[in-house]
């Protein structure tokens, strides 16, 4: 899912992110209730229509931006109090305001509220929170109530402890939600540290809803958390990257500041079909990438949000053809960590 945080993906138009081949996108319950406010998107048609965007629309419920962009939190039973990461004014987000906030925006897929702790943090606080955690989501699933057309998900918490993941999973599953989710991921933790949470968890998990692992994240960690039953993921890198001149591809990530590109008239892959690899050269997006032109952003961002889909298509047909865990293997290769490969160097 394309991270559209403040209504609106950076640096694309609606109908561009579409033809990158994304569905769904994604928004954030904390962002848009401190800007521009849910009672005003309500007012003016809801988030499809005040965004352009005529597919679903997931939003997170706020729980991880509370805890890494607001400042002076203060947690209770009832909620959670702080000031705007904005304007420092006082907020209360509650499990009941959470899911009003995203009724009014009319989302597709709902977010329970749930207490996202600092990595790294010991068994007793994480075991802590969870218990918190869990007590909201119940009362943030009575809070969604009956919504036609919508869905409510749960998210796993527990840390990078497999005994506190299995029993926040046994407690959602007795709430029932639509799909669920793993949180608490991505926020430090290495990958063979989140890959054995995914072992730990995923198994317990009901087969027949979405399984969703929220914040990944890079090629090789989505093949990976593929490889081990999940379903769904969202992401800023893909758009962050593109506004900072780094590009994924088949070959791995490219740094179209690095001089070496200054004359190459080859595509970053020709094989995308994205207008940046049809229509431009390295050369061309080496120069407006160091000029500081607005197209350069525009270009790269429209480039990786195809590589990504185009990365869950191939994900999507090696399933069904049997062979995930060789395309999974080729992915894992080519995204070897902080190193950049060239078509040459590629097999």
């Amino acid at each position: 899912m394309p991270v559209g945080t403040a209504a609106t993906v950076k640096a694309m138009l609606p109908a561009s992110v579409r033809q990158t081949g994304a569905d769904i996108v994604l928004g954030n319950t904390y962002h848009l209730m401190l800007r521009p406010g849910a009672e005003l998107i309500c007012r003016l048609g809801g988030l499809h229509k005040f965004m352009g965007w005529d597919g679903p629309i997931l939003t997170d419920s706020g729980g991880f931006q509370v805890m890494s962009l607001s400042k002076l939190r203060k947690i209770t039973e009832e909620g959670v109090r702080f000031r705007s990461h904005i304007d420092g004014n006082e907020e209360f987000l509650s499990p009941e305001r959470a899911m009003e906030i995203q009724r009014l925006l009319g989302s597709d897929i709902q977010m329970v509220l749930d207490e996202c702790p600092a990595y790294p943090a010991a068994e007793a606080e994480i075991e802590k929170s969870l218990s918190l955690s869990m007590r909201w989501a119940s009362r943030s699933k009575a809070a969604f109530d009956t919504q036609p057309g919508r869905a409510c998900f749960g998210i796993v918490q527990g840390g990078v402890y497999p005994a506190l993941r299995r029993r926040s999973v046994q407690a959602l599953c007795e709430i029932d939600f639509d799909g669920y989710a793993l949180g608490g991921l991505a926020v430090g933790e290495d990958q063979r540290a989140m890959f054995d949470v995914l072992d730990a968890t995923v198994p317990h998990l009901p087969n027949d809803r979405p399984h969703y692992l929220m914040g990944v994240g890079k090629p090789d960690d989505i093949a990976g958390a593929v490889l081990r039953g999940i379903d769904m993921f969202d992401c800023v890198l893909p758009t962050r990257s593109g506004r900072n001149g780094q590009a994924f591809t088949r070959y791995g990530t490219l740094n179209l500041r690095n001089a070496r590109h200054a004359q190459d008239a080859s595509p970053l892959d020709e094989k995308c079909r994205c207008p940046a690899c049809r229509q431009f050269s390295r050369a061309y997006l080496h120069h407006v990438v160091k000029s500081g032109e607005i197209i350069a952003s525009m270009l790269l961002t429209w480039h990786n949000l195809t590589y990504f889909q185009d990365l869950m298509a191939d994900l999507r047909e090696a399933i069904a053809a049997g062979r995930l865990a060789e395309t999974v293997a080729r992915i894992a290769a080519a995204y070897p960590r902080e190193v950049e490969k060239s078509p040459e160097m590629l097999d």
